[in-house]
């Protein structure tokens, strides 16, 4: 089993400590595509998965599935959390198990889901759930010091509820002199470039477990692909995601890294637990588009 280079005490201890500068970020990879964001001494949570619920079901069957890492840290211990972003409604994205104690610990948490899970998200939260904040696609919202711009994901379509609400969702998250990209879970589809490239993106978050097999069609990036796009959207640093936390259909960072080198991709390949800290370099051919809307629950989506 794949061992956190930081974990528990030692995780929590670092991002307390991390020093609160303004012009420089801090990231940790907490798994999958769980990442923490420390900036000016605000931060963010996206995506965590931090519990054993996606694997219990499958305990005592023929063919279990099991962690391919130890979890990072225990999310009752992770305190100085204001906002978490969950990209869908997949488990390990929108869970219980994680989200539940994340609240506990920190009471006045708030939670950015796609406009289209809103629901879903508070029927399986409970009473105990954080505050619950809506985006769709083309529109956005601000939470404390932050901006959370959706962006259409698809898996391998585009979702939508009987209101035209997303159900998947990336975000570019807009702060200070930063602005970040985790796509969620997504395949490359028609509009994605042109979403992307309205803004200077100096961190992207891309998975990298693409699986051409996979019984109902690919519903998320490949290494390649994952490389190609943040090139092409002019991202100056890309981390990839999505690997090393399960036993079944784990990819290798071999490709990636390799289509990276060939394009000139800057990345950076984290370890679990590790932190990185970057200051705000950007591409100046990226980030000419139009602006989003604010999200307003009675229009729809922003465009």
């Amino acid at each position: 089993m794949i061992e956190p280079v930081q974990k528990d005490d030692q995780l929590v201890n670092d991002f307390q400590t991390a020093e609160t500068v303004a012009g420089a970020i801090h990231v940790w990879w907490l798994g999958q595509s769980g990442f923490l964001v420390k900036w000016n001494g605000q931060s963010i949570l996206i995506d965590p998965y931090l519990s054993n619920s996606y694997t219990r079901p499958s305990e005592g069957t023929e063919f279990p599935i099991k962690r391919a890492s130890e979890r990072v840290v225990d999310p009752l211990a992770l305190t100085g959390i204001e906002t978490v972003v969950c990209s869908s409604s997949q488990p390990d994205r929108l869970d219980p198990e994680t989200l539940l104690p994340l609240r506990a610990a920190n009471p006045n948490l708030k939670l950015v889901v796609p406009a289209g899970i809103e629901e879903q998200a508070r029927n399986l939260l409970g009473k105990a759930s954080p505050n619950i904040v809506p985006v769709n696609a083309g529109t956005f919202v601000t939470v404390d010091s932050f901006e959370f711009h959706g962006i259409d994901a698809a898996t391998p379509k585009i979702r939508r509820d009987v209101h035209s609400n997303s159900k998947d969702l990336g975000f570019v998250i807009l702060f200070g002199p930063f602005a970040l990209y985790h796509s969620g879970q997504t395949i490359w589809h028609t509009h994605l470039l042109k979403a992307i490239r309205r803004w200077p993106i100096n961190l992207s978050f891309m998975p990298i477990n693409g699986d051409e097999k996979a019984a109902n069609g690919r519903d998320s990036l490949n290494g390649f692909e994952a490389a190609a796009l943040a090139k092409a959207a002019g991202s100056s640093l890309v981390v990839p995601a999505h690997y090393d936390m399960f036993d079944q259909g784990n990819v290798t960072t071999d490709e990636f890294s390799s289509c990276c080198e060939r394009l000139s991709q800057r990345y950076r390949l984290l370890k679990l637990g590790q932190r990185m800290t970057m200051g705000p370099v950007t591409d100046p051919s990226s980030g000419r588009g139009i602006e989003s809307e604010p999200y307003r629950e009675e229009k729809g989506l922003g465009y």
